[in-house]
């Protein structure tokens, strides 16, 4: 048969043919590249057991407090048996990552790939790289059993209202979000409850999902009293099942 009798390619042809790299710039290809991740996620955290996420500032140096917080944070809740799940970065992810390791326990970082700042930590003893972030928050509601929110700017308040809309939407049943440091979070809990619960766009019952605590050992205790019912909910996520 020669070329001017055909009347058209076949698939294999079509993908055996050489082309350039434009098409890795393409909708369709950045499809099976999400799904790629969403699979490989699942496959490496499919067996993590229960697990707490913590999330805070990539900035947050050696030195603060909420650092020394977030160390102590981590081990408590691996000395009551969960692993804990952090961005994979610097600051507080870093913290929650080494005290988890230095307590023997499961220590993930889920790491996402930004144009500054974030880089690897070395304290988790499993590490993945995400390219879109709403693959990496699947991961961390999908294996927390609560969010465990230190101060952060932009990207932690992120994470935070996300994992509350969730609570508030029924899409996660009563999940604890538990947030550290009472001193920096009143100004936004004020404005919340003196601007948005007053003209009706939240409702007081709803503002009190958020649990504000100021030690290591308070975080701890309503981890554990909430995802073994001892708090009068039942914490579970349909994700889970």
């Amino acid at each position: 048969m020669t070329d001017s009798s055909r009347v058209g390619s076949t698939a294999d042809e079509h993908l055996l043919q050489r082309h350039d790299a434009t098409f890795l710039h393409t909708d369709p290809w950045r499809i099976l590249r999400i799904t790629g991740e969403f699979v490989e996620g699942f496959d490496q955290l499919a067996d993590v057991g229960v697990a707490v996420a913590v999330f805070g500032s990539a900035r947050t140096p050696a030195d603060d407090p909420a650092y020394v917080a977030a160390r102590e944070t981590a081990r408590l809740l691996v000395a009551d048996g969960f692993g804990v799940i952090t961005g994979g970065g610097p600051g507080i992810m870093e913290a929650a990552n080494m005290g988890a390791s230095e307590a023997g326990g499961v220590s993930i970082g889920c790491n996402i790939e930004l144009p500054h700042e974030q880089h690897g930590n070395t304290y988790a003893n499993l590490s993945m790289e995400f390219r879109y972030f709403f693959v990496r928050k699947t991961m961390f509601v999908k294996y927390s059993e609560a969010f465990v929110v230190f101060p952060g700017g932009f990207g932690t308040l992120d994470e935070l209202f996300e994992a509350v809309t969730l609570v508030q939407t029924g899409k996660i049943h009563r999940f604890p979000v538990v947030l550290y440091d009472s001193a920096y979070w009143s100004g936004l809990l004020e404005w919340l409850r003196e601007r948005v619960v007053a003209e009706g766009k939240l409702r007081e019952a709803e503002l009190e999902l958020l649990q504000v605590v100021d030690t290591p050992a308070d975080v701890a205790r309503i981890v554990r009293d909430c995802t073994s019912g001892a708090c009068g909910h039942g914490y579970h996520s349909p994700l889970k099942g």
